[in-house]
Formats: C-alpha cells, sequence, structure tokens
C-alpha cells in the first residue's frame, strides 16, 4: 500500500492567493447552478408523475430555481473579509499624535531659496 504524502504545515498568517479564492468561488457557483439545473429537471418529473401535494412541491422547485441564481451570483462574487492586521482601507493618522511626538528642536527645516 502507497503512504500518501503528507501535508506541508501551515507556518504563515498570508491570505490565499487569489487565483485559489477564485476556484474556489467558482466551485461554488458551478455546484449552485447544478441544483437549480436539478431543480428545474426534478419539477419536470414530478408535472409527469403528479404526486400528492404537487402544488407544494412545485413552489418549491420555483424558489429554489428563483432563489439560488441570486445566492450563487453574490456567494461568487464575495471575497473573504479582511483581517484587522491588512485593512482595506490605510486608517488615518491623527496629525496632533505626530507633532506632540516631535518637538520644535527635535525637526529640522529645511529651506528651499528660489533666488541666486
Amino acid at each position: 500500500m502507497k503512504k500518501q504524502p503528507e501535508r506541508p504545515v501551515l507556518i504563515t498568517n498570508a491570505a490565499r492567493s487569489q487565483s485559489d479564492q477564485l476556484r474556489s468561488r467558482q466551485i461554488r457557483y458551478v455546484s449552485m447552478m447544478s441544483v437549480r439545473a436539478g431543480c428545474l429537471i426534478l419539477g419536470a418529473i414530478l408535472i409527469s408523475v403528479k404526486p400528492p401535494l404537487l402544488p407544494l412541491w412545485l413552489i418549491l422547485c420555483a424558489a429554489g430555481m428563483v432563489f439560488l441564481p441570486w445566492a450563487a451570483v453574490l456567494i461568487a462574487n464575495d471575497r473573504p473579509p479582511k483581517s484587522r492586521a491588512n485593512p482595506a482601507v490605510p486608517q488615518p493618522v491623527n496629525p496632533q499624535r505626530v507633532l506632540a511626538s516631535e518637538s520644535a528642536e527635535e525637526t529640522e527645516h529645511r529651506t528651499i531659496d528660489a533666488e541666486p
């Protein structure tokens, strides 16, 4: 029996690559749209078989066919949330705090003179 190689140990907290994220979103989208197609096929089969409570089953299939594309697009376009360590928008710097940390004597001012 062949021994499977061990998975590498994760030693970083870096986010997954863009291609990995895209691939997983594509798989979720295709699987949800496959379930939608299954709802359509199931509805057609139920109409030909005419089971008890047929209107209820058809309403459930129709709801799946309407709700699933909407949810699939939302999930496919969703990205993982940004972490606090790596925010999407740079945090504003408080200028009063920066000025308080530097005294007037420590700061060197460069003068640019345009006259010869």
